[in-house]
């Protein structure tokens, strides 16, 4: 009975942990709890249903303040109450009077930095092959030249954005045809800030080779990072990619061990050049991919500065030099080509994350980028996304809002503590270049992705409108690329005419970089490829390994798309199903739909119909319907009844088509197999492999 007068902190029986778990045991009638209610993820950390003060007691960062060591709460005091995040968009477009052009409209648009994402050619610069193919010039802005950067700054004011560009393993080049940009349009170097991303590690993963020497690469990393900061010029030059990592498949605790074990091995390596760790610091940043397991990505986020912290401490780095820059860009391993819409709301919830979990620029791909050169509209939806939750959402207003969330803080703790342990069990076989040699991160990553497939096929790891509530019916977004054979046609051909008029004698070797950046003018007309060339890479002994491949998991379903599309053309029509719903609606309803969702994955034409109570008169239709495919719906009791006379009606009536069955009904399965029955489906079941058998036996 309660008191007259309520007391909230008597009236009712304090509760715990654990008297919650015995109720909710009690609720579960013999099922297990950790069977039923702990989730486990793909970095191996088992999910509670319910977190308390008792799971966050005893950390260490738990009174951590925004802006201090170890910045788990933000690199700024502040938070984004004074600077909110870079909307750091790419812009795919290849000429360089078309990126102005575009950029121009962002920037009045709402985007506040310059992101410039150079094409194959630009940052490889190799011998253009016979045929210009987007395998070998992905869309990316086209700098072969001072022009090409004039042409695509046009009119942009770099002392209000700062500009990002991306470099490639080398940043000399591009950097050197930055700085003769600047220098001719005497545009003070002091004055303007952004970086420039320089990772020969995200090079040689994903293309399986350095053009030059591991010493000679970092060299030239050195040297810029060197002469950006005795010039005073906020740049910063190095970057970590974790997104390669990310978009092969690795877990939350695979990116970020992978990328600070990256990061140590810069850190040496610039360190025996004489650079200072002050300097390092201050001129690294990293890119982490940004998936859809909304809780786990903040908490990656807040580990991720803990992390990089407690490295740098190591080093004897000052403290206000500990702060880890992070640019997250959403993940295109969860994208899809099918039902493309639902890629907004996917980049969506990852921005959310992003931006909850502190990230200083944030990168969201447009959700049509797969399947063609996205257009105004899906580039603005992209912007607007950051601004709505910048502006509309209010989170501008925010210092650390996940902080004090007992989940939150858990994770955080759990990735930060699994991270460091196999930080540390990298460095004790030799380094993550060593380990990438060996092909013992490609196996490691390859092991999660294999499980995300296994669940993915099985549709317990779920995109929606691929392998759940796939719309059948959907038309394909209209192409509208780019011609870029027709583009580098006339590109390579003004090429040629500026580099015969250059003259290799009038400059030194670009190696010497302090003579190349103190006497830029002598290279203000020179070409991309002529630095290149000046650098003469001449690798003896070229660091190789095997690519880490890129994967979207969506691909396995949209190659069942692809053949069922195949079938159209050649037939005119796409498969046909069947379903032959017996009984009454409550025997077949939950089977039949389910029925329908699953050969909906395929693209397939679904025919509905009333329940029957006769197989003669479910046949009828079967046979009036010409479908490929019939599928049973309703109990397994009545399907003792009812799966004997269907096929035997089909058979008599000498119909073909291929025969599936709605459930499994475990000691009826070999029966059925031997009456006829070619399929089974049922929840977690293969749905690829089935598909793809029933997709090769009706062609």
């Amino acid at each position: 009975m309660l008191s007259e007068k309520p007391d909230l902190l008597n009236d009712f029986e304090e509760l715990n942990y654990e008297k919650w778990k015995k109720f909710v045991e009690q609720e579960l009638k013999g099922i297990p709890f950790e069977k039923k209610l702990i989730t486990k993820t793909y970095e191996g950390i088992n999910l509670k249903p319910l977190y308390d003060r008792d799971d966050i007691k005893n950390l260490e960062f738990l009174n951590s303040k925004p802006g201090f060591p170890d910045f788990v709460r933000g690199s700024q005091i502040s938070g984004y109450t004074i600077r909110s995040w870079n909307i750091h968009q790419f812009i795919p477009y290849t000429l360089p009077e078309d990126f102005n052009k575009t950029l121009i409209h962002n920037l009045q648009n709402g985007q506040n930095c310059i992101y410039i994402y150079p094409d194959w050619y630009t940052l490889n610069n190799l011998n253009p092959p016979s045929h210009y193919t987007k395998e070998h010039y992905q869309n990316g802005l086209s700098i072969f030249h001072v022009k090409d950067f004039e042409s695509s700054l046009k009119n942009v004011d770099l002392y209000k954005y700062p500009i990002f560009i991306k470099a490639g393993f080398n940043g000399v080049p591009i950097f050197t045809i930055f700085l003769a940009y600047l220098k001719k349009n005497k545009i003070d170097y002091g004055k303007i800030s952004g970086a420039i991303y320089i990772d020969p590690y995200e090079y040689l993963i994903l293309y399986g080779q350095l053009p030059d020497t591991l010493e000679n690469t970092f060299d030239c990393l050195a040297a810029i990072t060197k002469w950006v900061s005795k010039n005073s010029v906020n740049f910063k030059t190095i970057n970590i990619s974790g997104l390669i990592y990310h978009n092969a498949g690795a877990n939350i605790i695979q990116e970020l061990a992978y990328s600070f074990a990256t990061a140590i091995e810069y850190i040496n390596y610039l360190l025996d050049r004489n650079i200072d760790i002050e300097t390092i610091a201050n001129k690294i940043t990293f890119t982490f991919g940004v998936g859809s397991f909304y809780f786990m990505e903040i908490a990656k986020l807040r580990a991720a500065r803990i992390l990089w912290s407690k490295i740098l401490e190591s080093y004897g780095c000052k403290e206000s030099n500990r702060k880890a820059y992070i640019v997250s860009v959403t993940s295109s391993y969860n994208k899809s080509v099918l039902d493309p819409y639902v890629n907004i709301l996917r980049a969506t919830t990852e921005a959310f994350s992003a931006i909850l979990g502190g990230a200083d620029s944030i990168q969201i791909s447009p959700f049509d980028e797969y399947q063609r050169l996205p257009d105004e509209f899906s580039e603005r939806i992209a912007r607007n996304i950051q601004i709505i939750l910048n502006s509309e959402s209010n989170l501008y207003k925010l210092i650390d809002p996940a902080g004090g969330s007992y989940y939150v803080e858990y994770l955080t703790k759990q990735i930060a503590e699994q991270t460091f342990n196999i930080i540390k069990e990298i460095i004790s076989k030799g380094g993550i270049l060593n380990l990438l040699k060996n092909e013992y991160i490609h196996n490691e990553i390859d092991k999660v992705h294999q499980l995300k497939v296994n669940d993915f096929v099985k549709r317990k790891y779920t995109l929606v409108g691929v392998n759940r509530y796939a719309n059948a019916k959907e038309k394909k977004l209209k192409p509208h690329n780019q011609n870029l054979d027709e583009i580098y046609k006339n590109r390579f051909e003004a090429l040629k005419k500026i580099q015969n008029i250059n003259n290799y004698n009038e400059v030194g070797n670009i190696l010497d970089i302090e003579n190349v950046f103190n006497n830029i003018d002598l290279y203000t007309n020179f070409t991309i490829e002529q630095i290149y060339e000046n650098i003469s890479f001449k690798p003896t002994t070229p660091v190789k390994i095997r690519c880490i491949k890129q994967h979207r998991i969506a691909e396995i379903f949209e190659v069942l798309r692809e053949v069922t599309e195949e079938i159209k053309i050649k037939k005119g029509t796409v498969p046909k199903v069947f379903l032959a719903t017996m009984g009454s609606t409550k025997d077949y309803k939950a089977r039949a739909d389910f029925s329908r969702e699953f050969f909906e994955i395929a693209g397939f034409d679904i025919l509905s119909n009333k329940g029957y109570d006769l197989a003669e008169e479910a046949v009828i239709d079967v046979q009036k319907s010409n479908s490929d495919i019939t599928v049973i719906c309703s109990t397994d009791e009545l399907y003792e009844k009812y799966v004997p006379s269907i096929i035997e009606e089909i058979k008599k009536n000498n119909i073909k088509t291929l025969l599936v069955l709605a459930g499994y009904p475990e000691n009826k399965v070999e029966e059925y197999k031997k009456l006829g029955v070619d399929e089974f489906i049922y929840l977690g079941v293969n749905a690829f492999d089935t598909l793809n058998r029933i997709l090769k036996k009706i062609i």
